[in-house]
């Protein structure tokens, strides 16, 4: 299928909005509840799938919401389409601090692989599938388990990575990174694991046990704030001294006296 053809524009800077723009008739499929504003005439329908294939009966359904279930997103997807006449705009926000990166599938060979929880948007016509890790080692400790996402299509699509985004061309060398710190890579690029060094400095060096390492010829997406590191950083705040300021000693005092 031929991909629907979009304009968009980006807004803001660490918390951005992506603004889509309809012809009468054209759509756009996004994440359940990515969504933040839409005009005047635009309609929207809650689907299982992208619609990217016909549907092929309840088997194909269920497999679809298996894949689904895998990612950890939700079974459904949400397809807008101007209804209306004249141009019209639906927007969609990113999940968490970070970057939109608009991608023109057509000139990235059509295809590129994220991880599971990257997109965000893309044009009616552009498959969102799973694909899965061909070594054991890989899925086990390559940050994203067995299960990336695989995009396809040759239109304009739309993912979200955390914190600052870098983009690698890579012309056959061999780039090492941190394996949540991995957002999206274009077809041509192979994907492995290594360890992190010896043993002194897998267990001390605060890099983490494994790195991803990343060959061949094609585009690299890396993100300098993955999500599972900020959920960590909540977290160790939240469960270590409650409502202390950072490096305030007068806070602990203050919750001695009640002030929490």
């Amino acid at each position: 299928m031929k991909c629907h053809e979009v304009d968009y524009e980006i807004f803001g800077d660490d918390m951005q909005i992506v603004e889509v723009e309809l012809d009468p008739q054209e759509r756009v499929i996004a994440e359940a509840g990515a969504m933040n504003y839409m005009e005047d005439g635009i309609g929207f329908e809650t689907k299982m799938g992208d619609g990217s294939k016909p549907s092929g009966g309840i088997l194909d359904s269920l497999m679809n919401v298996g894949k689904r279930v895998l990612t950890g997103e939700s079974i459904f997807m949400t397809h807008f389409s101007n209804d209306g006449s004249g141009k019209k705009r639906v927007a969609f926000a990113a999940p968490y601090p970070g970057k939109i990166i608009p991608l023109d599938m057509a000139t990235i060979g059509e295809e590129l692989i994220c991880q599971k929880d990257a997109f965000l948007c893309a044009a009616f016509g552009t498959s969102i599938d799973i694909t899965f890790q061909r070594k054991l080692g890989t899925g086990f400790f390559g940050g994203e388990g067995f299960i990336l996402q695989r995009l396809r299509g040759d239109g304009k699509a739309f993912i979200h990575v955390g914190g600052t985004v870098i983009k690698r061309e890579l012309k056959g060398e061999t780039l090492r990174v941190d394996t949540g710190c991995l957002a999206a890579f274009t077809t041509g690029i192979e994907y492995d694991i290594e360890r992190a060094g010896n043993l002194k400095s897998m267990v001390f060096g605060g890099e983490g046990l494994f790195l991803a390492t990343l060959k061949g010829h094609g585009t690299v997406y890396l993100q300098s704030l993955p999500f599972s590191r900020l959920a960590n950083r909540v977290m160790q705040a939240s469960s270590v001294g409650g409502a202390k300021g950072e490096g305030s000693v007068i806070g602990g005092l203050g919750d001695m006296f009640g002030d929490n």
